[in-house]
This record gives structure tokens, C-alpha cells and sequence, in this order.
């Protein structure tokens, strides 16, 4: 005897830890006089699972049956010789074949029940084996070196096929507590699995209430915003910010990392804005200069986000806006032309000592304003191309008729269909478009 029985309980198929070659038992060959008869037994009375069955060309068209045990890795071929074969003096001959559970009076009633005839009712038995000292040089035998040995009891019980084939049914204690404990390590990974997904579910209920839920109006812009996420939370954020005095702020960002840790920052960020919006309309240097003293004091080292903030003034149809070291605003111009909103900072969360300047343009009507985050420009095709600039610039056109919305949910599907893999960013897009007085 090898080992104990706790060794036999089956484990992972394949073990990556090991470096020497993969090896299992394969499957065990049971000769049977009638295979249809023969599988209605192992698959109706014992619950067996009917692996394969097939007839082979190689083999002048010989029906191959493979059946396995709900549980382990190794199968039975059934097998049907021919009568004047010496394979058939098999049949009914002692098969060896030692099945383990951890239950046997339960298996015995269950297959009692259906028909299974045992040989051999459950009885206890206990066991005692030498246990052999790997690595012992003494030239002692198992049983002597050290005197180690251990006790083990099981119960055992035996039955037959309809072809007479028998096999043994056994647990051991050692089994029964190794299954036990398995089970309980899955029920408890399960659980834990439950609820880390419910826990991530409330979180991204929770970061959608902070995308804005209303549009404040205005007389001559016509906007919207999309974020897509790439995991069920992420780090793109956009905001719609009543700023007052018929002005109302565009913010769109990106926050390093993904998932919950940019999630929180991306809450984090936020906050800051929108506890403090009220002076960025006489003063939106300042306000992004507190907000990037928050963000340093208030995130690790090494976190940041780039950040396009805009002022839209409803009178004036004139925009103010900051680029934080954030991808160009686009504004395309009712006559094709393109003007690129650059960067007129640097990102957020790094520098404490940091300021940025403040650009402006005018809208006038038929032009299209769009904020966007990488997760567009950067999406890749099958052939590792990227959407890009120029694409986004070309939907833009393409559904300039379209209000807002639709124009959004257009081009985003232009992109997921560009790049239908899975999504590895955020996608957030905004789309403001100037309608006239």
C-alpha cells in the first residue's frame, strides 16, 4: 500500500505545480456481453455519466462505451468481445476495480433500491499499514523503520454487474473526513464569491447614482453623456454641473487603475467638485487647484487623473475650459473644420504645487463639442489597430444631424463593433451641440 487513503481523494485535473510529465488514470476496461444492456446498468442503476460512445472505422466499425462516476477522473470502457474471443472468458472474472465514497451504507440503500445486487453486505473493517519513511537509507523494511505505522477503519461492501463483474465499494475515515473538508472549503469559497459579487453589485448601483441624473437646461445647447464601463466599476467619470447665472460646467476624467480602487478615487473626485463648483464661476483656477490639493492629500502615492473641465456660458454661447493633461476636446465647426481643445496643465493628484490656465473658444450654431476618455481612441481591432482620433472625428460628422443621444449610442457602437473583443476600458463620451438661439 502506497500511502494513506487521504492520498486517493482527487484533486485539481491538472496540477501546475508539478514539473514532471502529467499522468492519470485514464479509464479501465470492463468486458461485458451486451453493451446497451450493460449501459442502462452503470448509467441508470449506479448514476453513472456516459463519457463516450462511438463505433471506430480503425477497429471495422467497433463500438467503443465509456462511462465514469459522477465524481474522479478515471472512466470504464465497456467493452463486448467476441464469443469465440479469449477477451469474452473474461467476462464475469474478478475485476479489481475498487470504487470509494464516503458514504457506503448510503450508496448500498440507493443502489439496492434500483436493483444492484451485492455480494457482500456493508461491514466495518480497521486497518493497520506500515507507513514507509521515504528517503530511509537504513536498508530497514517499511514496517521496521522508525516502527511507524497507523490505523485507519473503513467500511466495505461488494456487488456485481449483469455480467458478473464485481466490484468492491469502499470508505475509509480518512476519505470521508478529506471529502468533508473539501466540501466545506468550497461551500465557504462559494459563499465568499456570493458575496464579493453582491457587494460589487451595490458598488456599482452605487457609482451610477453619482453619474449626473439630470440635464439642467439651456437655451443653446443640446447635450448628453455615456459612460460604459468596462468592469461592473471603474475610474471614467462626467458630470453635468448647474453652475448658475445660466452657465453650467462639462467635466469629464480618468482616473488611474481599475475597478474598486479607481472607483473610489473616481468618488473621491467627485465629491471635491461638487462640493465646490460654486466658485468656478468667477474663479475655475481655483477651484481646480483645490481640487488637486484634495486629491493629492486624500489618495495614495502614484494615483492621479487627467481631467477636462469646461464652462459653458448659455448667453454667451463662449466656453472657458482647463485640460488637465487630458486627451483634446474636440469642437467641429458647422464648415468640417476641427479645433482641438489641448492640454493646458498637467494632470491631477501628482504636484502640489500646481496651477493651470484657463482656454476659451466660442460655439456657434451647427457646431458639435465632444469630450471623450481613452477608452474610445484607444480601442483595438483584430488587427491591432487602434479607433484613433481621426474615426471619432469621422462618426462625429457622420451623425452630426443626430441629437445628442442618438449621436452617443451611434458611435459607440461604431466602436464596440470596430473592437467587439472584450472591452478592457471605460468608454465615456459627451456630446454637446449647439442649436442656436
Amino acid at each position: 500500500m502506497a500511502g494513506s487513503p487521504h492520498e486517493w481523494v482527487d484533486g485539481p485535473t491538472v496540477r501546475l505545480d508539478r514539473r514532471d510529465p502529467y499522468l492519470r488514470l485514464q479509464s479501465v476496461t470492463i468486458f461485458v456481453r451486451d453493451l446497451d444492456r450493460s449501459l442502462d446498468f452503470y448509467v441508470d442503476l449506479l448514476g453513472f455519466q456516459l463519457v463516450f460512445d462511438a463505433r471506430s472505422e480503425r477497429f471495422a466499425g467497433r463500438r467503443f462505451v465509456t462511462v465514469a462516476p459522477p465524481d474522479g477522473t478515471a472512466n470504464l470502457t465497456l467493452v463486448a468481445p467476441g464469443p469465440d474471443s479469449d477477451q469474452h472468458k473474461l467476462i464475469g472474472r474478478a475485476t479489481q476495480v475498487t470504487f470509494v465514497t464516503e458514504d457506503v451504507l448510503a450508496k448500498f440503500r440507493e443502489w439496492s433500491a434500483r436493483g444492484v445486487r451485492f455480494l457482500v453486505n456493508p461491514r466495518l473493517k480497521r486497518l493497520k499499514y506500515p507507513v514507509h519513511v521515504r528517503g530511509s537509507s537504513s536498508g530497514e523494511s517499511p514496517s521496521t523503520a522508525g516502527e511507524l505505522a497507523a490505523i485507519w477503519g473503513g467500511v466495505f461492501a461488494r456487488f456485481k454487474d449483469l455480467d458478473g463483474n464485481a466490484f468492491s465499494l469502499v470508505s475509509f475515515d480518512e476519505v470521508t473526513h478529506a471529502v468533508e473538508a473539501q466540501r466545506r472549503a468550497i461551500a465557504e469559497r462559494l459563499e465568499a464569491e456570493r458575496r464579493a459579487a453582491q457587494e460589487l453589485d451595490i458598488a456599482k448601483q452605487v457609482q451610477a447614482r453619482l453619474f449626473p441624473q439630470t440635464l439642467p437646461p439651456l437655451k443653446t445647447l443640446e447635450y448628453a453623456g455615456l459612460c460604459r464601463q468596462a468592469r461592473q466599476v471603474g475610474g471614467d467619470y462626467y458630470d453635468f454641473l448647474d453652475l448658475g447665472g445660466e452657465r453650467l460646467g462639462f467635466v469629464i476624467g480618468d482616473i488611474s487603475g481599475k475597478g474598486i480602487a479607481a472607483a473610489l478615487l473616481m468618488a473621491n473626485l467627485q465629491a471635491n467638485l461638487r462640493s465646490q463648483c460654486a466658485i468656478a464661476l468667477d474663479q475655475p483656477q481655483r477651484l481646480l487647484c483645490s481640487v488637486n490639493q484634495l486629491f493629492c492629500d486624500n489618495t495614495p502615492d502614484g494615483s492621479f487623473a487627467t481631467l477636462f473641465f469646461a464652462e459653458y456660458d448659455d448667453t454667451a454661447s463662449r466656453l472657458r475650459y482647463a485640460n488637465c493633461g487630458h486627451l483634446p476636446a474636440l469642437l467641429l465647426h458647422s464648415d468640417d473644420t476641427v479645433e482641438r481643445l489641448e492640454a493646458t496643465a498637467t494632470v491631477l493628484g501628482i504636484f502640489k504645487d500646481w496651477n493651470c490656465e484657463i482656454g476659451e473658444c466660442q460655439l456657434l450654431p451647427g457646431d458639435t463639442l465632444a469630450l471623450y476618455t481613452d477608452g474610445i481612441t484607444e480601442s483595438y481591432n483584430a488587427a491591432d489597430e487602434q479607433f484613433g482620433e481621426q474615426r471619432l472625428i469621422e462618426a462625429l460628422q457622420r451623425h452630426r444631424e443626430l441629437p445628442s443621444q442618438a449621436a452617443l449610442t451611434s458611435i459607440v457602437d461604431e466602436v464596440r463593433r470596430f473592437s467587439p473583443h472584450e472591452q478592457h476600458d471605460d468608454i465615456t463620451l459627451i456630446i454637446a451641440k449647439h442649436r442656436g438661439n
